[in-house]
This record gives C-alpha cells, structure tokens and sequence, in this order.
C-alpha cells in the first residue's frame, strides 16, 4: 500500500518508518525542511532508539515532500501526524490539524477513494465537526463519497515505540464506513493482537482515556508513596503487593517525583478542558494534575531539610528528560525542579546522557557536564530526575561530592546512603 505521513515528529517519524519496514511505500510529509533532510539521510529527526536503522534498511521504499498536495497524490491513504499542544487554558491547539485538513482536502479535488487517518491526538468531537468539514470544504467533495476518514489513535511510549508499534496489546480503529476500515484492516492484517472497531468519536476517546487513567494511577502511587515516606514504609514493597492483584496490576504504579513527557500532561489537561466545556467538573482528573504538579516541590523541600538553606550550595541534578532512552525534556520533572532551586540560588551541575543540549535553551546559565562524576564532584546535594540504567552504576563516582546527601525521584540507584521522595 501507498501511504503519506503527515507530520514527521515522534508520531509520524516512528509510524512511516513501521509501516515501511512492514513492505509498504511511505511518503513523509513536513513543512520543516531539516526534518525532511534528516529523513532522506536516512536519519530519524527525532531521537529514538533503532528508528535510524529501520529509515536506512526500508530507504527504497521511503520517499519525502514538504508539500501535502504533492506528497500524497497516488497514494492510497493519508495519517495526519501533527502535533496538538496545549492552549493556556488545557484544551488542544488545532492550528496545525487544521493546516493539514484544508491541504488534503485541496490535494482530494483531483483524487479518488482516498482514506484520511486521523492519528494525532484529539478530543472527540474534532474530527467529525473540525476535520472533515475542512475536507469536504476544500475538496468540493463529501465524506463516505469522495474520500473516506478513519480515527486511528497511537499508544507509542517514547523509548520502546518500535516495540510498542509491532507488538501493540490492542488496535484501535474508528471508521464511519466500509472503505475507511478496509484499509485500516489490509493495513494491520499481520498484527495478532485485538483489534476493536468502533466510530471515530469512540476511537477519539480511547486515546484519551487510556493516558488519563495511566497519568492517574501514578499520581495516586505518588499520594500513598507521600503517607509511606511519613510512616517511615516502603512504598515500592507496598505496591508490589498491591500489583500481585490482577484487577490492579504491576505496571504505572512506581511513586516517585511524578510523570512527565508529551501525551499525559497535556492530554488530562484537555480532557479536563473538554469537561468543563460540557459543564462537567473532573475532580478525580484534577486531583491527578495538582498531586502531579506538587511532587518536584516536595522533592527539593526534601534536598533542603537535608542540606539546609540552598544559596550557593552546588546541586548535582542527574537526568533532564522526562524519562530514560529519549531526549525530550516536554514537561520533565526535572524542570520545575531547576526553576525552584534556582529561586533558591542554588548552583546547578547538570547531567543527562541525552538531553542536556534540550534543555541548554531554557536554562542557559546552569553547568552542563559531560559525565555523572563530572557533575558529581564538590557537589552539596543529588537528585536524581530521570531513570537512566547507567545511573544504577554509580557508586564510587557519589564519592567526589562534598556532602553525600543523594535524593532520588526515581527508584534507579544501587548504591547506599541515598533516600527516596516517597521511601
């Protein structure tokens, strides 16, 4: 199959490169020319880990535009990749969406049976009343008659997306007619796992749903983890216990400094948004953005009970992204924490295995190291931010600081005499 990727960032930029390896043709599509470059040098404009091998091995059927009306034409479908940010207020930003539906509905007007797969993350309602009105407007043609839209939403962790793509647990397709999920099916037809189709504003739902409730489960770990840290209990222990129930489950119950990245922030913040909209007031997902929101404070109130007043106290923070095997610092942990202990004026030491140049551009005058132990030397104080597996290896490199006073907001570290925010 012939397909056209709208959208090269994490989405889009994993979605081509699978669908490529899995024998189609793939066409991305972007309006930023370093993004296109990178890819056409076989190179993953984003950082995760194995994306460059799969763009180099699947190059000959790779191909890229920077223009939508000519990316797709002889296409068989198209996914909208594009990124939906946050407004001020936490509903979705659809600028881009709308940019990229009134292009293909302008490429439609010379094209026939052409299936629209909505991939980007969007609150229900906005492919039925914003997408495909902007379709039909553009492509003088009508939905189910001209062209064809499907819901197809992403359960991509950064990290392991490659993994997650070609052992998904479930697939999900939203479809309002038979060509619509006919090419969704011969698109997944090798996937064994469960395959649900529903209409597309269930389809919008499911994505939203399924990070509000991941995002609540750990603020809720994160709540009990603050009454353990006070009663003097592990809370790791507890919910390992807790974990062996198979209502419950292991998973997304690690307590710690509070969860991060692009989707869980931004997508309860709009789930939220969307509520009150309706006149629905979501006080179970608020409570998992405001515990959300506190834990980086409660993490350097911790580093100053122990340390004392931070002015002039040189703080080792180790880890920026919001978590290990990516370098993106969208809403990590770490930054509230810098922003604080600069208030503090404290003396930053940075360290991350990736990120460091990302997060270089919103703080600037902080330190910047090389290594852990480059970081750790003199230091007063230690937080660990992210859970990177090499920082399970230190041990003697704890040994340069000038004080051993080593907090951690992840459960990583192998060595003694750290404590944790929540054990």
């Amino acid at each position: 199959m012939k397909i056209s990727i709208i959208g090269c960032g994490y989405v889009g930029a994993v979605t081509g490169a699978c669908f490529a390896e899995l024998g189609n043709e793939v066409c991305f599509i972007d309006v930023d020319v370093l993004k296109i470059k990178e890819i056409e040098s076989h190179r993953s404009p984003i950082f995760e880990p194995g994306l460059d091998s799969l763009l180099e091995e699947n190059a000959p059927r790779i191909s890229t535009s920077t223009s939508i009306r000519e990316g797709i034409i002889g296409s068989d479908c198209s996914f909208i990749c594009v990124g939906t940010p946050s407004n001020e207020d936490g509903s979705i930003d659809l600028t881009y969406i709308k940019s990229a539906a009134e292009e293909i509905g302008n490429a439609l007007r010379t094209m026939e049976n052409h299936t629209v797969v909505v991939k980007s993350t969007v609150v229900p309602g906005t492919t039925d009343n914003v997408i495909i009105p902007l379709l039909e407007k553009n492509s003088l043609k009508c939905v189910e008659r001209g062209f064809h839209v499907a819901m197809n939403p992403e359960f991509l962790k950064e990290g392991s997306a490659l993994n997650d793509f070609f052992h998904p647990d479930r697939i999900i397709m939203g479809v309002m007619d038979d060509p619509g999920n006919k090419v969704l099916e011969e698109l997944y037809r090798s996937f064994s796992c469960q395959k649900l189709c529903t209409s597309i504003k269930i389809a919008e739902m499911i994505k939203y749903v399924s990070n509000a409730f991941l995002a609540t489960k750990i603020s809720f770990s994160n709540e009990i983890g603050n009454i353990c840290k006070k009663l003097d209990i592990d809370v790791y222990e507890v919910m390992k216990g807790v974990g062996l129930d198979q209502r419950i489950g292991p998973k997304f119950l690690n307590a710690g400094a509070g969860f991060g990245g692009s989707c869980f922030p931004k997508d309860v913040s709009a789930l939220i948004a969307l509520a009150e909209k309706y006149g629905e007031s979501p006080i179970l997902l608020k409570s998992a953005i405001e515990i959300n929101e506190k834990q980086p404070g409660r993490l350097v109130e911790l580093l100053r009970s122990r340390v004392g007043e931070l002015k002039n106290k040189r703080i080792t923070i180790l880890g920026l992204a919001f978590k290990d095997n990516t370098d993106d610092i969208r809403d990590s942990r770490a930054i509230p924490v810098i922003k604080e202990l600069l208030v503090q004026g404290a003396d930053i030491a940075a360290y991350d295995p990736m990120a460091c140049g990302a997060m270089k551009k919103i703080f600037p005058s902080i330190t910047y190291c090389r290594s852990a132990a480059e970081a750790l030397n003199e230091a007063d104080g230690c937080l660990v931010m992210t859970e990177w597996p090499e920082f399970a290896e230190l041990h003697h490199e704890f040994d340069r600081m000038r004080k051993k006073i080593i907090i951690e907001g992840r459960r990583i570290l192998s060595c003694e005499g750290y404590e944790g925010i929540c054990w």
